[in-house]
């Protein structure tokens, strides 16, 4: 199986929405469909505040990632942050989503961003492996915080 990366576009909704609700309930995430289409709608028009991309052939995506955008003044300059990572249960483990990394990095530096930030579940050891051997780091000094405004 081929980590491909596809540029999801508008009509990619159907299928991507699809592995959307796929992931969210694997993680426990409550969201309705409605809320979630419109989430991923802006993504597949071009808004400048993320892309996401489709994995394996774009007829019969395996995954989908999610790049949001931001701007740090530390890092110099544009940062994005994996919003969210999924490969389909059945084909985890067979170095997919370390190709997927590996194809997206230098994609991304090419084109002006400075740094790439993720959340990843403390007690999951076999991804934290896999980000670590792609060269993240913790940031021990850091505490990633949240409030929901809406």
């Amino acid at each position: 199986m081929s980590a491909k990366l596809h540029l999801a576009k508008p009509e990619d909704l159907d299928r991507l929405a699809g592995l959307v609700a796929r992931y969210h309930a694997f993680e426990g995430i409550t969201q309705s469909e409605d809320k979630r289409r419109a989430a991923l709608q802006p993504l597949l028009e071009g808004t400048p505040h993320g892309i996401a991309y489709l994995i394996g052939p774009r007829t019969a995506p395996v995954g989908y990632i999610v790049i949001s955008f931001g701007y740090s003044v530390e890092l110099g300059g544009i940062d994005g942050f994996v919003d969210e990572f999924f490969i389909r249960e059945k084909l985890r483990g067979r170095g997919l989503g370390g190709e997927v990394l590996r194809t997206l990095l230098p994609a991304l530096a090419d084109h002006g961003v400075k740094a790439l930030h993720l959340e990843v579940e403390r007690g999951n050891e076999r991804a934290r492996g896999l980000y670590a051997r792609l060269g993240f780091e913790n940031r021990e000094t850091y505490h990633l915080m949240t409030r929901i405004l809406g």
